[in-house]
């Protein structure tokens, strides 16, 4: 909270914004107030278990004041560098490490630090807040301007919490979720679904001063690494990894790992593996899974768990959720999702606290970073036709074919297909043209009220090339990536947990964005630069294996059985009705006709509808009550 033009802190506001979210820290709180800046903190102790790690916590000469959520995992070479420079630490942990490199190179500081982090910094002597969020986005920052006060929360239920935001719905990033099914609005800008609160975008440092002044500035993007000829990208590739997996283990309570039987939460349980082996660490690996019966996993986790020797724990997703508990979980994530997909990290997560871990590591990332989706093949094609290399385009497409059974002449054709419209959408007029029909779509939707489609956007989109690249890139920065690392922070610290992902160590994502697209794909090979370093370090049947499965859910079922009584009655209330935002009785009506089994409208529709629906509840309810009355540990 930075009071500006003379307005002074609320004290018992800070006070309700701390306590709601004491899930994200149960470990200690703490306040520091004074008539300019007032900050809160909860901790969840992973460094230095002592008080020693208290926050807010305060330089030597107390002129400068953090709170900082997150981990620099670099903090042992900058402790090393800083006490070079005559700086004394009385801790062990890296918030220290923060606040003294702050302390000696001010803003010039966030290149230099490798983590996850979003913090505020108050300089007493430059009457300034300086803060940042991390190269990715993996922890939250969300800011609100009330009249001459800033709020700042890791969750937007603190800023609600305050008591100074009057909760008010971004009908734009509303409608575009509803309607065109994009929940990429608000992750790829700075907005959320409440209007007037944003989000510190990604890679972003900034600084406010008391008359109010906001500067910001990126000092971090994928735009400035550009292709080059590495002399041996394998061992580059491998030396980054297992160091990134190396500082993620620094820990002083246990860790442990997501693992399905794909090659990224593989590759990280195997370094893990071994780097505990190398360290003398006696103590179990657990690996936690979900395991679904419609995909079976078990042979890649089982020459996984044979080569690691960890200690395997399961969920299987097999009934629905209590829609009570729904609700709860819900409540957690703020704005929101996907899909319900994320439930099942919610009780992976929760499976993870059961059995004692506070910091779990996780594949995120490497799709984005490493052209881990199939749909990248299709970028891969468009690049090397619009290079004019179409002779190894089609050599491409047949080893694709061949190994994933298709039709290569059907690829090739559908691949010139797409560079055509590659080039059409050069056009503005195009771009507009489409703007133009998803509008009128809107408005013709049977099961939303055409009043929504008013609040689309009318701006053209820019020109962004289909290369594989810029698709990377967009992937990375816009959608879907943010989304997902934002599911990821809220479902492990719901249960007080630390998610760490190795795959978004800034070096080895700056090292694959200068690598050629040949070494994302190659032929039938996605990741292949991670399958090619990988050999003889992880199970050979997981390295090879080309098929992804992902995390499914029963969801066409669950609407149809066990959520169809409270989503009928869902869509019956008076509230809903009121609301103006769907057509109700289409909805009933179809909504009877999933049950029946003519249709399914599972997902998307009802599970954004429903979401909505609970959001919406979760807005009318004080965030506080709701924290009190034990949301924060379902």
């Amino acid at each position: 909270m930075v009071a500006t033009n003379g307005a002074r802190t609320d004290r018992g506001a800070l006070e309700r914004m701390n306590a709601v979210l004491r899930h994200r820290g149960p470990d200690d709180d703490g306040l520091y107030v004074s008539d300019e800046v007032a900050l809160g903190f909860r901790r969840l102790a992973i460094l230095d278990l002592s008080p020693a790690g208290h926050q807010p916590m305060f330089s030597p000469d107390r002129r400068a004041v953090v709170v900082f959520n997150g981990e620099i995992f670099n903090y042992v070479e900058l402790r090393a560098e800083l006490e070079a420079k005559g700086h004394v630490f009385h801790s062990t942990g890296d918030t220290e490490v923060l606040l003294a490199a702050y302390r000696e190179w001010g803003r010039a500081c966030l290149p230099r630090l490798n983590g996850m982090w979003a913090f505020l910094i108050y300089d007493l002597d430059a009457r300034k807040v300086f803060g940042s969020r991390d190269r990715f986005g993996i922890k939250p920052l969300y800011w609100h301007r009330a009249r001459d006060t800033y709020l700042f929360g890791s969750e937007i239920k603190a800023i609600r919490a305050s008591g100074m935001y009057r909760t008010e719905v971004n009908r734009e990033v509303l409608a575009q979720y509803l309607v065109q099914e994009d929940l990429s609005a608000g992750d790829r800008t700075a907005a959320t679904f409440y209007a007037g609160i944003e989000q510190v975008p990604p890679g972003t440092g900034f600084e406010v001063d008391l008359d109010g002044r906001w500067h910001s500035w990126r000092f971090w993007c994928l735009g400035d690494f550009e292709t080059e000829e590495l002399e041996d990208p394998c061992d580059t590739f491998v030396d980054l990894f297992e160091d990134s997996v190396r500082v993620r283990l620094r820990s002083d309570v246990p860790v442990g790992v997501c693992l399905s039987g794909g090659l990224d939460s593989t590759a990280i349980l195997c370094s893990m593996a071994r780097q505990r082996s190398a360290a003398g660490v006696e103590d179990p690996l657990h690996a936690f899974c979900y395991m679904s019966p419609a995909f079976d996993e078990t042979r890649y986790i089982e020459d996984t768990l044979s080569q690691t020797g960890a200690h395997l724990n399961k969920i299987e997703l097999r009934e629905a959720l209590d829609w009570d508990r729904l609700e709860r979980i819900f409540w957690f994530y703020d704005q929101p999702v996907h899909s319900t997909t994320p439930l099942v990290g919610y009780e992976l997560m929760g499976l993870a606290a059961s059995k004692g871990v506070t910091v779990v590591l996780n594949g995120q990332g490497a799709d984005e970073t490493l052209a881990g989706y199939d749909s990248y093949f299709r970028d891969a094609w468009h690049t090397l036709l619009q290079q004019g290399r179409w002779i190894r385009a089609w050599r491409e497409i047949v080893a694709y074919g061949r190994e994933h059974e298709r039709s290569a002449r059907g690829l090739f054709a559908l691949a010139v297909q797409r560079a055509f419209r590659g080039q059409l959408r050069r056009s503005e007029a195009y771009r507009r043209l489409g703007v133009a029909r998803g509008h009128a779509a809107a408005r013709r939707s049977p099961w939303f009220d055409p009043s929504l489609a008013r609040h689309l956007p009318e701006t053209v989109p820019p020109y962004d090339s289909l290369t594989l690249r810029r698709m990377l890139e967009a992937s990375v920065e816009r959608d879907p990536l943010p989304l997902y690392l934002r599911v990821e922070d809220r479902n492990s610290m719901a249960h007080s947990l630390e998610a760490r992902l190795p795959f978004m160590d800034h070096r080895l994502v700056a090292l694959t964005f200068r690598l050629r697209d040949e070494w994302k794909i190659s032929g039938p090979w996605n990741k292949y630069i991670l399958r090619e370093s990988m050999r003889g370090r992880i199970p050979e049947s997981v390295r090879t294996r080309v098929d992804k499965m992902g995390f499914p859910t029963a969801h066409k079922d669950w609407f149809a059985g066990p959520w169809y009584e409270p989503m009928q009655d869902l869509l019956g209330s008076r509230e809903v009705a009121e609301r103006g935002l769907y057509n109700v009785d289409a909805l009933r009506r179809g909504l009877d006709r999933h049950r029946a089994g003519e249709i399914n409208i599972s997902q998307p529709l009802l599970a954004n509808v429903a979401q909505v629906e609970l959001w919406m509840r979760s807005c009318a309810a004080d965030p506080v009550e709701v924290a009190g009355a034990g949301a924060g540990r379902s």
